[in-house]
Parts: C-alpha cells; structure tokens; sequence
C-alpha cells in the first residue's frame, strides 16, 4: 500500500477514473494494474487558490487489498448484567454503545427529557428567560454537543480509535463526509435525529433509558458476590448496579458537591474564560480566502493562539455561519456557547477568545478548598445576570473593550435574548481582561482585520471545562475513593469536545468489561 497526496480544485469533486489515473502514478503502474483506492482525508487550503488537499491510499494487483473499518456488532444484552450510566451525552451515549458491543446491559439515567421535548425547554430559555435546570443547552439528551455545531475534530486520537466514533455516527444518521473531512461537523439541525436514532438503538438492543433521573445520591450496599452501588435519582427512584459510569457533563456542580459531602477524592484543575467573539462572516471569509471568497465555498474557519502575559490566550469552540445561545444551567447567571446548523449559512460567525485561568489565579477564592475555582466560575456568570438583571448578554465593541471605552451604540447580534451594552473591562476579572486586551489587537497580525469595531464581544464565555477534576485510577478507570464508579467526559475533567468525550466514554466502558472478564 502506498499514501500519497492530490489536489484538486474547490469545484471539482475526483472521480474514480481520476483517483484511479493518480494512483497508477504513485505505484508506477498502469491504471488497469490498480487493486483498490481510498481517500483517507480532505482538508481545504486557502492559503493560495483554493483547493481540496486529498490524502488517498492505493494498492496494486497482488497486494493485499485496502480493507474497510468494520464496527463490531451489538449484541442483545435484555438479560445481560446491568451497568448503569448517568448522563446520555456523547460520553454517555458512546459508553452504552460499547456496552452493547461487550454484551452488557446499559441503563441510562439522563436527567433532562428527551432530544425533542428539550427543544421547548431551549426556546423558552432563548425567547422568554426561563431556565430549567434539568433541560437546556447543557442538560438533556445528547448532552451538550447536540446543540453546538457538532465539530468532531480532537487531537486525542492516542488515547483511542476515532474511527468507532465516526464511523457509528455515520451508522446512525450522519453524513459520511465526517470520515474523511479534517475538521468534520453535523451541525445542530441534524444532531437530534442522530442522538434519537442512537436512543432507539440502545433500546432495541436490550438498554434502557429514564429520563427525568436526575442523581440526588449514590452509597454502597453489600450485593451477592460483590459491592453493588445504588443510585437515588429525584422522586426516590432506584437503581443498583456493580458498576456505575458517570458521564454528567461539564456543568453538573451538584455530583462535585455531592462528592465533597461525601469526602471522596476531588481536585481543583483549570479551566479558561473570557468572552464570545461575533464579526460578521463575510468578514471572516474576505480574510481567510484572502478576498477570493464565492457563495458556493464553505463558510472560513479560524483558531487563534497568542501568549499574554505569560499564559495562553486563544480561539474556542468556533463557529462559521452561526449563532450565539444563552448555556446557563441554573437562574441567574449568564453564560454564552456557539452553535451552527449544517450549513453554516448563518451571517455571523463567533467564537470563545478565552485565557487560561490556574489554581491560585484568584487566592481570594483559596477559602473554598478545591472548589476555589468552581466558585469564580460561578462569580463571574452571576455577575454578569446582575448588570443586565436578565439573560441579555453584556456586550462590548472590540476595539472600545481594548480602549476601556463604553460603546455608544452596539452592531446586531445573533444572540436572541438579545445584549446591552456593558463596560466588559470592569465586569471582567482585571486579569482576564488585560490578556485579552494585549490578545486582540495580536490576532490582527495573525489575521488582518480581525481586530475591529464591527465585532462585538459578550460576556461570558465560561464553561470551557470543568474547574473540578474526578480523579481515577489510569489502568481501570475507577475513582480513586470509589471502586465501581467510572469517572468519564467532560464533567470528570478527562476530556473536551464531543470526540474525545465519546472515547472516554469507550474506554469507561471497556475498564468494566476488562474488570468483569478476570
């Protein structure tokens, strides 16, 4: 087998006799003598014309041909040993998929409501401010990914096989361009089937789902044989099981307090905050296509890094063509994510520009222990409810935060609840503030015209990852207090992104039946 690469223009989309011809090329033979072809990966370079850079894969008459992923299959596991999971975010989902495939029974307790029932709980947050803290942008089914674009790039493909994770995703809905594009997405209108398509997988497999099960508690009890756990979810149903995967999700404080009343092991890690960054997309195309931009190109992406004062200041969670979502999780804070719809047609682009903040940032924050963090986190989302005295986002011009200058008048937003203006370079911890200051007007070096009065910055961007880590055993993936809990995800600090939370969640998965197999 050989890999070479090829490019063609944005336009044309390589056809096999085209693949076949640069393939007798790479091998030195001709094209009659060409076993298989495949493209391994697609990445746009706009860096002079704009092309589609093609990685591809091709075998000769003789060898051994280029074989196909194949994803194991599910087994019917209605008897099989139950294994509960809480959460049915991507780590979730992606842990009970591998349940499946190991032969034992998930039981997923989510407590938000389904993928569909939750779309009312979002529109009344969006339209009217009213926050239900079991049903939002980051509780529900699907997790907080399935409202966020779907971006599927990670740079954990060392901790595990990308490939199940796409390629399942493929098998339940998605497009699948997403297994060879560089930086794949879904996109928000077309998640929720997917997650629906993978519920009624489980379920045809023999799992189970309870939505509305919101943990309230999880103790031992003596089971025959071994230690089972039993979980308490809200209106006193139970469970039991010997192994419990939680998989809650970057935003569930309430599993860390329960955890601390316990006095099971926890700890601080970092997290990063700032703000959300709108220019107008056209924008952000003129300079990522260097002004050769057409309507039928996708809409241009950007990721942005710089040093300030001696930490990392940087681009999250960018979304081309999309739009900008209220993600609190409780009332009265006001927090801000991104989301784009498939098409990324949307006028608007937005991304966190967020700095690094470390245990010991803030030592006025030391008198809370490990949850130091938690608490500023918590802070500034509340401070910023207080200024508006609603989910209206304070807001800022780009160039009038760098200035310390209230802007006059504010550009149109994509955020629905809408924004007010606000001196962001008070509101925001003097910190944070003077590394995004100095970070800005860099990104203009980076990217001519980024730094300008046409982009907006609302505050805040603050749920990046969690300030609490889980911490767990590396080889079986056990809390370290607590044997039979599987730490997973986001909302366990090991992981971040829909992907690498779906691998996490395998690898739960896979610890239990390695465990359950001696």
């Amino acid at each position: 087998m050989k890999e070479f690469e090829l490019a063609f223009p944005l336009r044309h989309t390589p056809t096999e006799a085209d693949l076949t011809a640069a393939a007798a090329r790479a091998l030195g033979i001709s094209p009659a003598k060409v076993s298989t072809v495949k493209i391994l990966r697609r990445s746009l370079d706009a860096r002079g014309e704009i092309l589609y850079r093609y990685r591809v894969a091709a075998t000769a008459m003789g060898e051994a041909p280029i074989e196909d992923y194949k994803l194991p299959d599910y087994k019917n596991v209605s008897a099989a040993e139950p294994v509960i999971v809480v959460g049915s975010g991507p780590a979730g989902m992606f842990a009970a998929l591998r349940l499946l495939m190991e032969g034992k029974k998930p039981v997923i307790l989510e407590r938000g409501v389904d993928v569909h029932a939750r779309k009312t709980d979002i529109a009344a947050l969006s339209t009217a401010g009213r926050v239900n803290p079991d049903s939002n942008y980051c509780f529900g089914e699907g997790g907080a990914g399935t409202f966020s674009d779907g971006k599927l790039f990670t740079r954990s493909n060392k901790r595990g096989d990308i490939r199940e994770v796409l390629h399942q995703l493929v098998a339940f809905g998605a497009d699948p361009s997403i297994l060879v594009d560089a930086h794949p997405h879904i996109g928000s209108d077309k998640l929720p089937l997917i997650v629906e398509n993978i519920r009624k997988g489980i379920v045809e497999h023999g799992g189970e789902y309870h939505f509305g099960a919101r943990v309230e508690d999880l103790h031992p009890v003596e089971g025959p044989g071994k230690r089972q756990w039993k979980v308490v979810c809200a209106g006193g149903l139970t469970f039991t099981a010997s192994a419990v995967i939680l998989a809650t999700g970057h935003s569930s404080r309430d599993l860390y307090r329960l955890f601390a009343e316990k006095g099971w092991a926890l700890e601080a890690k970092g997290f990063a905050l700032g703000v959300r960054a709108e220019h107008p997309q056209s924008l952000i195309n003129r300079i990522r296509y260097h002004g050769k931009y057409q309507p039928d190109m996708p809409a241009a992406e950007y990721a942005l890094v710089t040093q300030a004062q001696g930490r990392g200041v940087f681009s999250f969670c960018m979304c081309p063509g999309g739009i900008l979502v209220p993600s609190v999780s409780a009332p009265g804070e006001v927090v801000l994510n991104g989301m784009s719809n498939s098409q990324r047609n949307s006028k608007w682009a937005n991304a966190g520009i967020v700095c690094s903040v470390e245990p010991g940032d803030v030592p006025e924050y030391d008198k809370y222990g490990i949850f130091g963090l938690l608490e500023f986190q918590e802070a500034v989302e509340r401070k910023m409810y207080a200024f508006s005295d609603s989910i209206q986002a304070p807001a800022q011009r780009m160039m009038d935060f760098c200035r310390k200058a209230l802007s006059a008048s504010l550009p149109a937003t994509s955020y629905h609840p809408g924004a007010v203006s606000a001196p962001l370079h008070e509101l925001l911890p003097d910190f944070v503030y003077t590394r995004l200051r100095e970070a800005f007007p860099a990104f203009s070096r980076q990217m001519k015209g980024y730094y300008t009065n046409d982009a907006l910055l609302l505050a805040c961007e603050s749920r990046t990852s969690s300030p609490v880590r889980i911490p767990r055993d590396p080889e079986s993936m056990e809390s370290l207090s607590c044997p039979g809990l599987y730490p997973c995800g986001e909302g366990a600090g090991y992981a971040g992104g829909i992907v690498s939370s779906a691998i996490d969640g395998i690898l739960a998965a896979s610890a239990i039946a390695r465990t359950a197999s001696r």
